[in-house]
């Protein structure tokens, strides 16, 4: 694209064709645009005070029942009672004993030993969801020097 002004091509007065881009009021609309978001940021983080009701202890719930697996693979329940030896089949009827009746809604939590095997330690899994116990955890601990 040319762009003449009187005269031929060749003559002294003839503009030649000018391909360079003119940055500049890009520049300046990105310059306002950060500053509008530099000064709309903090207003969009307000937060908004809550009253929220004061935390009813009688209302939490049932407390979690803690589940061992030991090395000799027999489960043991850490409930309200104690702790009571148990074995797999028995173990949802021993948890269902010590809970009552909203033995369901509580969480249930696994505690392994390190050289419990795989296998066993899916079977407790296994046989607490197959009872309707789906709130199950896992419990694990840092290892020591961890801080």
């Amino acid at each position: 694209m040319a762009a003449m002004i009187g005269g031929s091509a060749r003559s002294r007065y003839a503009l030649k064709q000018n391909a360079t881009i003119n940055v500049t009021p890009f520049v300046d609309i990105m310059l306002v645009l950060l500053i509008v978001m530099m000064v709309a940021a903090p207003v969009a983080t307000l937060a908004i005070k809550v009253d929220a009701p004061p935390v009813d202890s009688a209302s939490k719930g049932p407390p979690p029942m803690f589940v061992s697996i030991g090395a000799s693979g027999i489960s043991i329940v850490d409930g309200l009672r104690g702790k009571r030896a148990t074995t797999v089949s028995r173990l949802a009827g021993d948890l269902v004993a010590t809970l009552g009746t909203h033995a369901r809604d509580g969480s249930v939590l696994i505690r392994a030993d390190r050289s419990v095997r795989y296998g066993v330690f899916m079977n407790v899994v296994s046989e607490l969801n197959a009872n309707g116990f789906y709130g199950v955890k896992l419990v694990t601990e840092d290892p020591p020097g961890s801080a």
